[in-house]
């Protein structure tokens, strides 16, 4: 049986995560040699700190970091799978959706050859307008990743150890995982996985937070909006160019045609007046990631952390 660390983002789940936990301790020794659950608790204001250093004491195969403040979702993945001791990793959320009991079939799947294994819901949870944006922010994932499992994405994965050596040295303030794994692989495969309801608290991802993330994340990790604006450019002055022309004939040739005054020149400058401020708007967003890098402001900061984990072996 292979090795396996688990990483867990923690936010807010004081009241699920220790049943996370306990579930997690049922079935591991059934799927590795070695196993060890990291959580990572992202400043989230509440008690799951506490909670986290109990498990720590509670279970020898438990290790809890916790970061200085909160550095989102993906950040707080980071410094798990940085940590992480085990030739495989898996990553599943903080409020019980995503059943332990699948992760044997990802694990299969895994071994079959593939580097990345998505366990993706056989139905979304979510309200029609989350379940929306969540389409649109995989859409934009699948620019940022260019491979087509972009659309069946899941926090709930796993991915051999190995891959981050290609982003061992990634610093950058918008951190994407699994766009991060595409540096590594094109080995990538998705399996349908029954994800439970929610009955603890609720999700802090809001459908304006998702559309947030899809837009850093395609301009973070890609260059399909300057490509875009590119285009926009283009088709503009395309048009331009053919109202010219037609303008031109029609007095040449004494078309019946009466060209309009002020409204027909506000409306074609308001037309390319807006095309140029959006290329604008995309440049100064890319121009904003460049001098966010520049700063060099740290991925995460670990405030403090339990003790090692012991090896765990059956």
């Amino acid at each position: 049986m292979p090795n396996l660390s688990v990483v867990v983002p923690v936010y807010r789940s004081e009241q699920s995560i220790s049943l996370v936990v306990e579930e997690l301790a049922r079935e591991l020794p059934k799927l590795a040699d070695r196993w060890e659950v990291i959580l990572v608790e992202d400043d989230g204001g509440d008690g799951s700190w506490r909670v986290i250093a109990r498990l720590a004491d509670q279970y020898a195969f438990v290790r809890g970091f916790q970061l200085m403040r909160n550095f989102g979702q993906h950040n707080a993945l980071l410094c798990g799978i940085r940590a992480a001791q085990y030739e495989f990793i898996l990553t599943m959320d903080d409020d019980l959706q995503h059943p332990s009991k699948s992760i044997g079939a990802l694990l299969e799947k895994l071994l079959e050859g593939y580097d990345v294994v998505y366990g993706t819901p056989v139905n979304e949870r979510h309200s029609p307008l989350r379940n929306l944006a969540s389409v649109a922010m995989k859409i934009a994932l699948q620019g940022a990743m260019g491979a087509e499992t972009a659309r069946r994405v899941s926090a709930f994965r796993v991915f051999r150890a190995r891959l981050r050596d290609s982003f061992a040295e990634y610093n950058g303030p918008l951190v994407n995982i699994d766009v991060l794994l595409t540096w590594g692989t094109t080995k990538f495969v998705a399996i349908p996985v029954e994800h439970r309801a929610r009955t603890i608290g609720q999700s802090t991802y809001t459908i304006g937070k998702l559309l947030t993330h899809a837009f850093n994340m395609i301009t973070g990790f890609s260059t399909l909006p300057l490509r875009m604006a590119s285009f926009l450019g283009l088709l503009m002055t395309a048009f331009g160019s053919v109202i010219l022309v037609y303008l031109i004939l029609s007095q040449l040739f004494a078309f019946r045609f009466e060209v309009p005054g002020f409204t027909f020149i506000a409306a074609l400058v308001s037309i390319f007046a807006g095309a140029q401020m959006f290329a604008l708007g995309i440049i100064g967003e890319y121009l904003a990631r460049m001098h966010l890098r520049i700063m060099d402001r740290p991925v995460y900061v670990v405030r403090q952390q339990t003790s090692e984990t012991e090896e765990v072996a059956q």
